[in-house]
């Protein structure tokens, strides 16, 4: 039996060749003297020795080898040239949140990796990192707030995401603005999509989330917007609703309950939500006025049916449970006169509606149908049942067709090869524009 002293071991075996033992991988070099029986050792003392296990001695001086540990590639890589697009200078779509770019991969390119796991992979890459480094925007404040719950039915928060400059597709920029009405009990939104902020705007989308959520609160919380406040509410006055909408307010049934201006905490459950708007900016230069529309539906639903970080809601279950506690919505009679012009039309052969003796296009799937306009700021917005259709701008045009509708009912239509057919109909309509056109 050979003594030991000490971490590193010098072992001289009975064929006089000297080594060290310094780690758990010199001690396969004793293998092949313990076969041969020229070399006894205590497995014991070279445990105490190396600070290990018996059993680790014993296996390591057998051949074992520890396992290699591969650089395995994420399957996120084969991701990386669309993030690097996305993400690039050139690019006109934003993305604030590493959340948002989870999100529009998931949606548009198939993604399925939790979003934990891509907020690693993006902090790995600094060439990613240090986009959103630069993009973020800071919500961080010093000061403290008290958090309040309120009962259910008891209050609802209204606000506007104000004059967001959106690229459309066909490269003209428009300034939207999106509503959003928040229940506090339930956090059930609401969004809505317009161009304007008008008063007739406001009673109409507070009378259609009225309707969707199954009635009135008791009270509504609003900033010192000019279409609730002809004065502001400040620390030293209760400020002054205006007639219109305190007129609206009576009619409905529910009290103006408007922030002291400058504290926008105090509207803290629906500022919040609005932060998640910021998605649409992923989608800049991508999408037409209709498709933008349909995305902030998108939105709602899927935010109102995920479970809510603070209260661990999903809020399209709890609003069932609200919905007992809310006041039942006015007569019809009253409604009318809050809400937008609505009209009915028959979609003819040609796959138009008529409004105001001008034809607008709809998908042919439509022929026959009757369907809904509703006419704001400027646009027609056409829908069947509840689902929005298209969006056509309001021209002084005979016909109005948008290309995609052409290009359906020409497929349908002409018996050409489809390869013609895109080009055909782009010549048509340059044609029926100049044909149809008001002098």
């Amino acid at each position: 039996m050979i003594p030991l002293g000490g971490i590193e071991m010098i072992l001289q075996t009975s064929i006089t060749t000297d080594f060290k033992i310094n780690s758990l991988k010199d001690l396969i070099k004793l293998k092949p003297f313990l076969e041969a029986g020229s070399l006894k050792i205590n497995k014991s003392q070279l445990a105490r020795e190396l600070g290990k296990d018996r059993r680790t001695i014993d296996k390591y001086i057998n051949g074992y080898e520890k396992p290699k540990i591969r650089n395995r590639s994420s399957f996120i890589d084969d991701y990386y040239d669309i993030i690097k697009e996305l993400l690039s200078n050139e690019s006109q779509q934003n993305f604030y949140y590493k959340r948002v770019l989870w999100q529009y991969l998931k949606d548009n390119h198939g993604l399925t990796c939790a979003q934990s796991s891509f907020r690693r992979y993006i902090s790995k890459h600094p060439e990613f990192d240090e986009y959103f480094k630069k993009h973020s925007k800071s919500f961080i404040s010093k000061k403290t707030h008290l958090r309040f719950e309120t009962d259910a039915g008891q209050q609802a928060q209204i606000d506007w995401k104000e004059s967001v400059e959106y690229t459309l597709k066909d490269g003209e920029t428009i300034s939207i603005n999106i509503f959003v009405y928040l229940l506090a009990f339930s956090r059930f939104r609401v969004y809505r999509l317009s161009l304007s902020k008008n008063q007739d705007i406001l009673f109409s989308f507070l009378d259609d989330a009225f309707e969707l959520c199954g009635g009135v609160p008791a009270e509504l919380l609003t900033d010192n917007m000019k279409t609730v406040m002809d004065n502001p509410r400040t620390d030293y006055s209760k400020g002054k609703v205006n007639n219109k909408f305190q007129q609206f307010a009576d009619d409905y049934g529910f009290k103006v309950k408007p922030c002291i201006a400058g504290r926008p905490q105090t509207k803290a459950k629906v500022e919040a939500p609005m932060k998640l708007l910021d998605e649409i900016l992923a989608y800049n230069g991508q999408l037409d006025y209709a498709e933008l529309n349909e995305l902030i539906i998108r939105l709602n639903n899927r935010i109102n049916h995920s479970v809510h970080a603070g209260t661990g809601k999903i809020p399209v279950m709890y609003l069932e449970k609200e919905k007992t506690s809310l006041s039942p919505l006015p007569k019809e009679q009253i409604r009318k006169s809050y809400q937008i012009n609505t009209l009915s039309s028959k979609v003819n052969s040609s796959s138009m509606i008529t409004y105001q003796s001008n034809q607008y296009s709809v998908p042919p799937e439509y022929i026959g149908k009757r369907m809904t306009l509703q006419v704001y700021d400027h646009h027609i917005y056409v829908y069947y049942n509840t689902k929005l259709v298209t969006v056509h701008p309001i021209s002084q045009m005979k016909l109005n067709y948008q290309e995609q509708h052409y290009l359906k009912v020409s497929k349908i239509t002409l018996k050409n090869d489809f390869s013609k057919i895109e080009e055909m109909a782009k010549n048509n309509l340059k044609l029926i524009g100049k044909v149809y056109k008001h002098e």
